[in-house]
């Protein structure tokens, strides 16, 4: 049974904490061999279940220890279709993994949630193609037939919304959020900015949120960005427009580099803790309604810590 479903708990003033970057945290830290950067595929055997537990388990306890909410967004970025079929899946095994991924979710909830710390199960989505160019791009309607698969395994769990991540052209937001507008769960759209602070497309993040708010009703509970550095987006964040309001959630790079570079590079840009923390906090102070915070690329338990700690003066470390 699903528990905020008709109700998102973030949607409140209250600080949501989220992890960082799984996969390469995974890769450079763990040393995991990731192809794809699919971590679903951790989820076929004990020992990689064991793996993904631990390590929400340890942003779980900084939430508990901070007294915030949590958003747990489950391992299945890459567990659609196309991907899974490049690993060898089924489409019987997909569905399966993916029920499996929110199932872990659940039973972290049920172990570690208290009323001073609600988490949110997110069934995670990421894009059909690359995660850092638009490639064999959709219409709306492709995209909604392509996601809906995976929406409507997370419709019938206990997830409680879906999140779509590291998006790069408005058609195949607009298609996700009709999907899972179709699957009668709210939808959060987080679209990946280059350097200039625009998609991959050349497409303004303002553009994009206008445009699939005005194809899809405003169906998104609301918008954020990942898979950029503060400074390749925090200009276009100032100009107080009214469309700023609609962003409520955040995951950063912890590197400067571009996408291009970030592609490229055989070595981990793990940033600096303390300055992405005070990014954070000085995007904070302009807007307000953000409180959905987490990592992406080259984060982990320490930038999320110093995250927490600059938007959460009282909080204690993890």
């Amino acid at each position: 049974m699903t528990k905020y479903r008709n109700n998102l708990p973030q949607l409140s003033d209250r600080l949501f904490l989220t992890d960082g970057g799984m996969e390469t945290t995974l890769v450079f830290h763990d040393g995991i061999d990731l192809p794809y950067f699919a971590a679903f595929d951790l989820m076929k055997n004990e020992a990689g279940v064991a793996r993904i537990r631990g390590y929400y388990e340890r942003y779980l306890r900084m939430a508990l220890d901070n007294n915030v909410g949590f958003i747990l967004e489950s391992p299945t970025w890459r567990a659609s279709a196309d991907w899974a079929e490049k690993l060898g899946y089924s489409k019987a095994g997909l569905v399966d993994v993916n029920r499996r991924a929110i199932a872990l979710m659940a039973e972290l909830r049920m172990h570690y949630e208290t009323a001073r710390a609600p988490m949110v199960i997110s069934g995670n989505i990421g894009p059909r193609g690359d995660g850092y160019r638009a490639q064999n791009v959709m219409t709306a309607d492709e995209a909604k037939a392509y996601h809906g698969e995976q929406v409507r395994v997370f419709r019938d769990s206990e997830a409680d919304m879906v999140s779509a991540f590291t998006i790069n052209y408005a058609d195949e937001a607009i298609g996700i959020a009709r999907a899972v507008r179709s699957a009668d769960m709210p939808a959060v759209i987080s679209f990946t900015l280059e350097t200039d602070g625009n998609l991959p497309t050349g497409q303004t993040l303002k553009s994009a949120i206008e445009q699939v708010d005005r194809e899809t009703g405003s169906a998104p509970a609301y918008y954020m960005i990942n898979c950029a550095h503060p400074t390749h987006f925090e200009d276009a964040l100032r100009k107080g427009e009214s469309w700023i309001s609609r962003l409520r959630g955040l995951r950063a790079n912890a590197s400067k580099r571009s996408h291009a570079e970030l592609d490229e590079a055989k070595d981990l840009d793990a940033g600096n803790p303390d300055e992405l923390g005070r990014q954070y906090q000085a995007l904070r102070k302009m807007l307000p309604q953000l409180n959905v915070l987490g990592g992406c690329c080259g984060t982990d338990h320490r930038h999320v810590e110093a995250i927490s700690k600059a938007c959460l003066p009282t909080a204690k470390a993890a």
